[in-house]
Order: C-alpha cells, then sequence, then structure tokens
C-alpha cells in the first residue's frame, strides 16, 4: 500500500490517541511538585538533626537518589512515571530512574556488558548535554561580565 506524506500524516492523525494536555501538566505539577516538596521536607528535617545547610542538601540529594534508585527497582516509580509524565523526570529522581532502569533491565546479559555497559544509556546523553550546556552557560557569563 503505497500513501503519500500527506495521506500518511492523515492517518497518523486519525490513529493517534489525543492527550488530556491539562490533565497531564497538572499529574506532572503534582507529582513533581510534591517530589520538590519531600525534598525540601528531608532539607528542614537534616538542618533540624544538626547538619549545615550545605550538608544538609548534600544529604537531600543522596538520599532522594536512593529513594528514585529503590523505587525504581520495586517497580513504584515506572508506575508514578506512568501517571504523572514529566513530572517524575525533573526532579533528581529522575536522573536515579534513568539510570536505575536499563541496569535493571540489561542485568540478563551480565554485570560488564549488561548492567555496567548499560547503565548510562539514557542517562549519558543527559550528562553530556547538561554539562556542555553548563560550559556554554558559564562561558557566556564570563564574557558578559567583562563587557560590563
Amino acid at each position: 500500500m503505497k500513501m503519500t506524506k500527506e495521506e500518511y500524516n492523515e492517518y497518523l492523525k486519525k490513529k493517534s490517541p489525543k492527550s488530556p494536555l491539562a490533565g497531564d501538566l497538572f499529574r506532572a505539577f503534582v507529582v513533581g511538585g510534591g517530589i520538590c516538596c519531600i525534598g525540601q521536607g528531608l532539607l528542614m528535617f537534616y538542618q533540624k538533626q544538626g547538619l549545615p545547610k550545605e550538608d544538609a542538601a548534600t544529604a537531600v540529594s543522596i538520599t532522594l537518589v536512593f529513594l528514585g534508585a529503590f523505587l525504581t527497582g520495586l517497580g513504584v516509580y515506572d508506575d508514578a512515571a506512568k501517571f504523572a509524565g514529566a513530572g517524575t523526570l525533573v526532579p533528581i529522581t529522575g536522573f536515579a530512574n534513568s539510570v536505575v532502569s536499563p541496569a535493571l533491565e540489561f542485568k540478563t546479559e551480565g554485570y560488564i556488558t549488561g548492567t555496567s555497559a548499560k547503565m548510562f544509556v539514557i542517562a549519558g546523553p543527559v550528562l553530556v548535554y547538561g554539562i556542555s550546556a553548563s560550559v556554554i552557560y558559564g562561558i557566556i557569563l564570563i564574557l558578559l561580565k567583562s563587557f560590563v
């Protein structure tokens, strides 16, 4: 069956499910905001335990990465991601999920060629582009400050 590009696009529009944008945005906002509120609660808890703010912030990051990885291992985080979409991707827990998910998926291929080799399949590009963007931003900031 031969289709032109326009016919294919029309066919695709008919077959693709409509996404309830408002509902998707609301769920992402609530769940992502909830994760951030948990982070803020942990920060306050660690500070109340006597940690200085910088050490408490480090402890929060460690705790959230652990929770994201642990919940991914249990399969809970993936269910939350299906419900909330990008609301679970943006916080630091999304990074933990992006490292642990491929590691779990490829563990049958062995620890070296499976788990270790595939662990950063998803997170790797995020790290590369994130670090590259921060370097470019830093250079631009330095250049702007030198001219002002």
